[in-house]
């Protein structure tokens, strides 16, 4: 019986196993390279036995021999063959152990192993068709997710970043059982995401130093006592009201009051505001301390806990004051998704379906066929929708390209918001409203009708309130902070998968979006 798993490192050709083996050696485990370890019970290189015997003699005996050392393995560190995961025999002997799947884009991969004496990593197109047949076993079996084989690191510097990345990794075992990990990571720096239920109660804590909680009077009441912070905690009202200028200066001062220092750091436990606004009070408190979000709303495990935006709203418009600030890491316990009624679950699953028709595929699929939403079954599409924002913020940190894609209903949804004084809407419906919008800007009535049935199947919104009025959400569209001198540029989608951003629109047509969505 296995009582100490080993830490076994999978992915595709080019990923840096070897190089993370490395890594662990370093930090004094005992490793076992898989592809050294086949040759040697082989008896000859692998490429040899596959021109020789071909590739099926060669994965049975790979599923023989990786199959046995992962059964008797106690501890240390392994480095898999890229295709040894195909194995069934492999992947029930996985269970048993800590698995890190390192993941690395087909360009990447391409260019540090193709064209060499590998067998299948002669012919690109075939490569690529590989990859991408692998990818779903390889995030089956993964405990934890780590971007790898970045261009523009050396060995070296990757071997030095794995090395960041080993001792959070490690961690996992502390944690409840079935918690994932995900490793964020942009031009700013790099951070853990951890993914799993029971978090708030664990035995270890990601920051030795003293934490400062920032939460709301509701959120504090249910969870504050039960997570590891032994500075003051500062409460604000629930809701977007919270989120000026006038609470950040409160929330900064009751800090400087309680004596917290720069070696300090602010918990921020709650929803979309309060990240927010503790994450930008982190920024500027003393030049800046660390954060380690704690999103406790479906809003924030699935957008906005991730990719370090700050800020608060200003009367002229929402977000208008900000900053980015990376975490130092995200708590994310899916448990308190059961504590939301259920309006406000449905508002946050407004950002999980954005994400689904952003990132198109596997995730579109299960975000559209939502029935009913039930906060026990939502962890793995919190899961997908986090590693959707770190891949995007890990292009383009400082929202100067990609990133906008995010933005996808959120231009006339923050109108929307902004002409209806942070009250009439809940972000998330604001937002559903707007990605109808952003549809019928998208010329693509069909996916717009999906979008609009899925809303109302969940009690969402799908009609403007005439109340709000249409002036005054196109006057708020045309303070939109992104707005250049060319104009607003909306984030258009045709097809799922396949947004297209920076996309100016002529004002008759943008207007007639807006108005057809008091009129249905």
């Amino acid at each position: 019986m296995i009582t100490n798993p080993a830490i076994v490192f999978i992915g595709f050709m080019g990923a840096g196993k070897s190089t993370a083996l490395a890594a662990a050696h370093d930090a004094g485990l005992v490793v076992t390279e898989a592809d050294e370890l086949m040759e040697r019970e082989l008896g000859a290189p692998i490429a040899d036995f596959f021109e020789r015997e071909g590739e099926e003699a060669f994965r049975a005996r790979e599923a023989e021999v990786l199959g046995a050392l992962l059964e008797q393995t106690d501890g240390g560190a392994i480095a898999l063959g890229g295709g040894s995961v195909l194995s069934e025999r492999v992947r029930a002997a996985l269970d048993r152990h800590l698995v890190v799947w390192l993941k690395v884009g087909p360009a990447e991969a391409w260019r540090r192993v193709g064209g060499g004496d590998r067998p299948l990593a002669r012919d690109q197109r075939d490569f690529y068709a590989l990859l991408e047949e692998r990818t779903p076993v390889y995030e089956s079996v993964a405990d934890a997710i780590v971007p790898s084989g970045e261009e523009s690191l050396s060995l070296d510097a990757e071997e030095r970043s794995l090395k960041r990345v080993l001792p959070w990794v490690r961690h996992l075992p502390k944690l409840p059982a079935g918690t994932r990990m995900l490793w964020a990571h942009s031009a700013g720096g790099s951070y853990p995401v951890y993914v799993g239920r029971g978090m708030l109660d664990p035995e270890w804590w990601p920051l030795s130093s003293r934490g400062f909680c920032v939460t709301d009077t509701a959120v504090g009441a249910l969870y504050a006592d039960r997570i590891r912070a032994s500075g003051t905690r500062v409460e604000v009202a629930p809701g977007e009201a919270a989120k000026t200028m006038a609470e950040a200066e409160r929330v900064l001062r009751e800090l400087a009051r309680a004596g917290m220092t720069r070696e300090d750091h602010v918990v921020a436990l709650g929803g979309g505001v309060v990240g927010d606004l503790a994450g930008f009070c982190a920024h500027v408190y003393q030049r800046g301390v660390p954060v380690v979000q704690v999103p406790t709303t479906l809003v924030a495990q699935v957008d906005s806990a991730y990719g370090g935006k700050t800020g608060v709203d200003l009367p002229e418009g929402k977000n208008y004051a900000g900053a980015y600030h990376l975490p130092a890491a995200v708590l994310c316990d899916t448990s308190t998704l059961a504590s939301l009624p259920h309006e406000d679950l449905a508002a946050g699953f407004v950002e999980a379906l954005k994400t689904g028709l952003l990132a198109g595929g596997m995730l579109w699929e299960r975000v559209r066929t939502i029935e009913v939403l039930d906060p026990n079954d939502l962890d793995d599409i919190v899961f997908a929708c986090a590693r959707h924002k770190c891949e995007v913020v890990a292009v383009d940190e400082r929202d100067s390209g990609w990133r906008a894609t995010l933005n996808l209903g959120h231009t006339v949804g923050h109108a929307i918001e902004t002409a209806s004084g942070y009250i009439r809407y809940r972000h998330g419906e604001a937002i559903g409203l707007g990605l109808l919008a952003a549809l019928r800007l998208s010329d693509a009535p069909g996916l717009r009708d999906e979008v609009e049935g899925i809303l109302r199947r969940l009690g969402l919104p799908t009609t403007l309130d005439p109340a709000v009025e249409v002036d005054e959400v196109l006057g708020a569209l045309q303070r939109d902070k992104k707005r250049t001198a060319d104009g607003v540029g909306f984030v258009l989608l045709s097809n799922p998968g396949f947004p297209r951003i920076g996309q100016i629109l002529a004002a008759a047509k943008v207007e007639a979006a807006v108005k057809e969505l008091y009129e249905r």
